[in-house]
């Protein structure tokens, strides 16, 4: 051993020296951890970052407005700022190129040769194409290089009409990553609670400038202006300017604007795919969006204009269920309960759990614990004994009260606005839980429409916000795809424009991935409930497709008949006076009846016109008799009715709704 370790030092000496003392713990902040992990909360790239900002903007605003029972009215401006005015905007000239090879743009003389080579064969086809009447394909133009570097900025503004912030609470709200208002057990539209702030921290490493914030609380008489960036290190707000200025418009809301670097060319179709999905879950709402660009015919304005008055009720926070929680949940809601002793604690912080429950769970979880016991003074291993008996315990289940879908009229109201359908059919299930969570599952498919592909066109809301990606895994997806069978509804699954809505809320939604963008196919509850919501709606829509093919079929026999009216009337009509001249004769002989009839025949009474007219209505009463029997048979006791939607009152006024799965009726008091 000792003839080894010469050799050991020797080589330990050939080596860089271990500096130990450098080995010291570090710890990141909330805000570093972000982002250096951006693409968790959505922002992958410049495209997506762009997208991932509307959204949050959109949402916060939306939950500001339902927060005081407030109709929603947003506007989103994108506005496009060229490097020329960024660089002013941070007070940065300028300077021409002076070494042209040292750009990632920078295109050899032979390659931009053999570019303008293939550009001309390309052209060359498009002209043989043309001359031939063929169909031309869109020539996408080839750029000289990948202009990797070359940056596009925007600037993200909304505006809404909800509550307004607190002003001394603004900083924070903004600059300090993990602190909000959203944390507690109830449904909410954001995914990891970061809202604006993960935009303030991708302007902070795409652009460096700081977000600008207005916002103003009913009955206030100033307006909060702050201006802030982030210090990412510490995970505290860099005020720039904190102010209050006059509110003469007596205005109430928030707006935020933000500089990123952005692509709204890649992300333009997902950014308008949607607000336009948005405008189907929130009819209440009305939306304004604008693109503004110095080159005018990229400019881009929607307006999703509002549909109903009718809004759903605001989420509240529930309790936990027992079976949901795990072991350091419950250490944190010890450390934060108010109440003295266990029997209150299980009473008071759990749903579904009285006192007769509770005193029955305390006995049952051993002689070590009574109603009493301080529940401050729990042990470890006591409060694992309480999770394994939460775990293996019966409770009821918790009730869907706390959520708040968007209800079948919402829906279906949403839905007509935005596609146009020809059929549509709405479901709301009832409340159902999984894994100690309340969950909705709502449901509309649609047939026919505006802009919509044949095929099938899958809409995804998780807690009434669309989900754009990943779709392929999704649940409702692969339930639509493969576990419905279109055609035993009469339904054209490749043929028929059909266009499958739904929308799940629920205190948890299971997403799954990193980016949290669509909920899996593993949880058997929800694909059960998505499954039979889909097929109630399908059901619905088989019995209006039937009436409709009867109605089809009606016409084309009643057509048919009416074809032959002409012909049966000239051949009825010859023999008539065939029988007239044959009586006249007194060849043959016939019967009174006859005879009556073709006496009127030769009085010229019965004439190819009035047989025609009989017809013709014996066509009519025959095809009525017909339909009035398949309705019998049917059920149907009333005439196909055309919808009508009543425009909403301008006025305020006193009213009571009283709410139907499809339709509102509202009592003027």
């Amino acid at each position: 051993m000792e003839s080894e370790s010469p050799v050991e030092t020797k080589k330990s000496k050939s080596k860089t020296p271990k500096k130990a003392k450098e080995s010291i713990l570090k710890q990141k902040s909330p805000a570093e951890f972000f982002a250096e992990n951006k693409n968790i909360a959505g922002f992958d790239n410049p495209g997506k970052c762009l997208y991932t900002t509307v959204r949050e903007f959109v949402e916060n605003a939306l939950d500001s407005a339902e927060s005081i029972s407030e109709l929603p009215v947003i506007e989103i401006t994108i506005e496009e700022i060229v490097k020329s005015k960024f660089n002013s905007m941070i007070g940065l000239v300028d300077r021409e190129r002076i070494d042209e090879a040292l750009y990632d743009d920078y295109e050899t003389a032979k390659a931009r040769e053999k570019r303008l080579a293939k550009e001309a064969r390309a052209q060359e086809i498009q002209a043989k194409n043309a001359a031939l009447g063929k169909k031309l394909k869109e020539h996408s133009v080839s750029k000289g290089a990948k202009n990797r570097g070359e940056a596009s900025f925007y600037r993200v503004t909304c505006k809404d009409n909800g509550r307004g912030m607190p002003h001394d609470d603004i900083p924070n709200m903004f600059g300090r990553v993990l602190s909000g208002t959203k944390y507690g057990l109830k449904q909410t539209r954001g995914k990891f609670g970061l809202g604006a702030k993960m935009a303030l921290i991708w302007s902070k490493m795409s652009t460096g400038l700081p977000i600008d914030i207005l916002s103003s609380m009913r009955a206030q008489n100033y307006i909060s202006f702050c201006r802030l960036d982030i210090d990412i290190h510490r995970n505290i707000p860099h005020i720039h300017l904190h102010e209050k200025r006059d509110n003469k418009d007596k205005w109430h809301g928030a707006e935020i604007q933000v500089v990123i670097e952005g692509n709204w060319t890649t992300y333009r179709s997902k950014i308008l795919h949607y607000m336009r999905q948005m405008a189907v879950i929130t009819p209440y709402a009305q939306f304004l969006f604008k693109f503004v660009s110095d080159t005018p015919d990229k400019n881009v304005t929607i307006k999703f204009a509002r549909r109903t008055d009718v809004m759903p009720p605001v989420p509240v926070e529930t309790k936990h269920h027992p079976s949901s929680v795990d072991i350091l949940l419950i250490k944190r809601l010890i450390a934060e309960t108010s109440k003295q002793n266990l029997l209150q604690f299980l009473q008071h912080e759990f749903v579904n759990i009285g006192k007769p429950l509770a005193e029955r769970l305390i006995g049952e979880m051993g002689p070590e614990f009574s109603p009493k016991m301080v529940v401050k003074s729990l042990t470890d291993q006591q409060i694992v004994r309480i999770h394994q008996l939460f775990r293996q315990a019966k409770f009821d289940d918790p009730s869907g009260d706390c959520l708040s879908p968007a209800g079948e009229y919402n829906l279906r109201l949403g839905i007509i606005k935005e596609l146009h359908p020809d059929m549509v059919a709405t479901y709301s299930g009832s409340a159902q839980v999984f894994e100690g969570h309340p969950f909705i599952v709502e449901a509309g498919v649609s047939v026919g429409g505006k802009d919509v592909k044949q095929g099938l066109n899958i809409f995804r809301f998780a807690n009434r916000i669309p989900l754009l990606f990943e779709q392929g895994g999704d649940v409702v997806t692969r339930t639509a795809l493969k576990r419905i069978s279109w055609n035993n509804y009469k339904i054209n699954q490749t043929q028929d424009k059909i266009g499958v809505f739904v929308s799940i809320v629920s205190t948890k939604i299971p997403f799954k991935g990193t980016g949290k963008e669509y909920i899996g196919d593993d949880i058997s509850e929800i694909a059960s409930a998505v499954k039979s919501a889909i097929q109630q709606c399908c059901i619905q829509l088989k019995s209006k497709i039937v009436r409709r093919m009867q109605a089809r079929e009606q016409q084309e026999r009643k057509r048919n008949l009416s074809k032959y009216i002409p012909d049966a009337t000239n051949a009825i009509y010859d023999v008539l006076q065939e029988m007239a001249k044959s009586h006249a004769s007194k060849k043959k002989r016939y019967e009174e009846g006859d005879t009556d009839i073709i006496r009127k025949v030769s009085d010229r009474l019965i004439t190819k016109e009035t047989l025609n007219e009989k017809l013709t209505q014996h066509v009519e009463k025959v095809d009525y008799e017909m339909a009035l029997e398949y309705a019998t048979q049917t059920g149907v006791r009333e005439e196909p009715r055309e919808d009508i939607y009543l425009q909403s009152l301008d006025g305020k006024g006193n009213f009571s709704d009283f709410h139907s799965p499809i339709f509102v009726f509202r009592l003027f008091l």
